[in-house]
């Protein structure tokens, strides 16, 4: 770029599309011409494991679910996130009873989410499993050169700076949210979320039986049919109508064994949100 100096002669700046720009224009945001965003990882498969759904269930679901993965870490480069659960929902209760802001609540479940993370990375040690932090994702390719199972916690990393809710003060963006993030970021084409549900419903079948499954749907049609209750946060679905080079995410029982190979190789064993 080429650079330009002011007429008074004191100072230099660079010249570019953004020189002198506010950066707040609708407008010209809009119709700014940028290059496509580029697949940083795009064979990387990344999956989060419920906390609550799966980590809490300990001996009874844990186990199966990392003896699946192992079996296919010949296969498919495995990058794991990991879910809160339980005691991220008992500390929450807890910090809200006691005043505490959005940030200081999103501290406490990203702490929670560290802690699954360290279990699980632990548990795949002896086949190469590592606890890594966010600031290691850029040494990614190095971590998969050595056959080395990455684990990171899934809370995104606002912490103290998350965004306050219209209602309540909960974090919207938790650990499903960091799953699409990342996935945004890294370019991923496969996308799991590893739950003890089917996939999607049209209402908790948990608490109502004759709630629907739902094979798959776009993310902008389920924002716009408003649910009462979803399986994945439902800032999921912004992330993923906005992405560049997010197609799809796939949200599967891995209580089934086997549901993750099928889901690895490529298979429709759950349910599909895509971009619209």
């Amino acid at each position: 770029m080429a650079l330009v100096r002011e007429k008074d002669g004191k100072r230099l700046h660079v010249k570019s599309v953004l020189m002198g720009e506010s950066l707040v224009s609708k407008e010209f945001i809009g119709q700014l011409d940028v290059a496509p965003q580029e697949r940083l990882y795009p064979d990387i498969a990344i999956m989060k494991i419920g906390g609550q759904s799966i980590c809490d269930r300990g001996v009874k679901a844990l186990p199966a679910i990392l003896k699946e993965i192992v079996r296919n870490r010949k296969d498919h480069k495995m990058l794991i996130t990991t879910g809160g659960g339980t005691r991220s929902r008992h500390i929450y209760s807890i910090g809200l009873e006691m005043g505490m802001p959005t940030g200081v609540i999103a501290k406490f479940g990203s702490t929670i989410s560290e802690q699954n993370a360290l279990m699980i990375a632990t548990l795949l040690s002896p086949w190469g499993g590592i606890k890594i932090s966010h600031s290691d994702i850029v040494k990614l390719p190095t971590y998969f050169a050595e056959n080395i199972i990455p684990v990171m916690q899934g809370m995104p990393p606002y912490d103290y700076f998350a965004f306050k809710p219209k209602v309540g003060r909960i974090p919207i963006h938790r650990t499903d949210v960091g799953l699409v993030i990342l996935a945004d970021l890294i370019g991923s084409r496969t996308i799991l979320f590893i739950k003890d549900e089917d996939g999607l419903y049209t209402d908790d079948p948990k608490k109502n039986p004759e709630a629907m499954f739902i094979p798959e749907i776009g993310a902008q049609e389920l924002l716009d049919q408003d649910l009462d209750d979803l399986v994945i946060e439902r800032p999921c679905l912004e992330v993923i109508q906005n992405s560049e080079v997010i197609e799809k995410v796939q949200i599967i029982n891995g209580l089934v064994e086997g549901n993750i190979t099928r889901a690895l190789n490529g298979e429709h064993v759950g349910t599909i949100i895509y971009k619209q």
